[in-house]
């Protein structure tokens, strides 16, 4: 007698690879940590306002290297959290593209801690109060670092979109289009105010948070 087999059920067959608990907790805490860091110091750091400052001009200034190694080290977590979910699909829909626009993510970090953002709108302390209209080369790089970066991962969740559509979880396949609406609109909106931009920003790092978490959590680990 043959069987038939739920074609949802054969998707969730697909063999995955073990995922190192480390990999698997670095692509989780990635986006809280950088977001952690950044309102710390914006809450404490003199002549930083949120409303008028981006989190990335916190690279600046005598305390800047705190805020460089945030970006180091979170890009170097997403990267890792990308393989943990490369790992974690194995050949299910989703598994080569959303890992790759994750990697992509990850590197911006490293970029826009390489580069810093240029001074303006009153940070650091002492800096004339306009907002910055002309770029410097280290400042276009990190902003372009930043845009491609962003880009890559509103591009991850439509392809992650796609992977929870095949499950059948239709609530996360939803969110995962629109958190890309969310981030854009937070980066446009940033002509009015330098706020929208950071809700834009953290919009995204808290949902890849959120993917992870759900893709991860339940992904075989390695015993080491």
């Amino acid at each position: 007698m043959s069987q038939t087999l739920n074609p949802r059920a054969a998707l969730d067959m697909s063999p995955v690879r073990p995922v190192p608990p480390l990999l698997s907790a670095a692509g989780i805490a990635a986006g809280p940590i950088f977001l952690a860091v950044g309102v710390a110091q914006g809450l404490t750091r003199d002549g930083f306002g949120f409303t008028r400052n981006a989190l990335s001009q916190l690279s600046l200034g005598t305390l800047g290297w705190i805020q460089v190694t945030a970006f180091l080290l979170t890009g170097l977590l997403v990267i890792g959290g990308a393989i943990a979910i490369r790992r974690t699909l194995g050949d299910a829909p989703g598994a080569t593209w959303a890992p790759r626009l994750l990697g992509v993510f990850g590197a911006s970090f490293l970029f826009a801690g390489a580069f810093r953002a240029d001074p303006g709108a009153g940070f650091p302390a002492g800096t004339p109060e306009d907002r910055v209209t002309t770029l410097s080369a280290h400042g276009t790089v990190h902003m372009l670092s930043g845009t491609v970066g962003y880009l890559a991962l509103c591009a991850a969740f439509l392809v992650l979109a796609r992977h929870f559509a095949a499950r059948g979880q239709r609530g996360w396949a939803v969110t995962c289009r629109l958190v890309p609406v969310g981030v854009l609109a937070g980066f446009a909106g940033s002509s009015v105010t330098v706020l929208a931009f950071t809700i834009g920003a953290g919009l995204g790092l808290l949902w890849l948070t959120a993917v992870s978490v759900r893709l991860l959590t339940a992904a075989p680990t390695t015993q080491r």
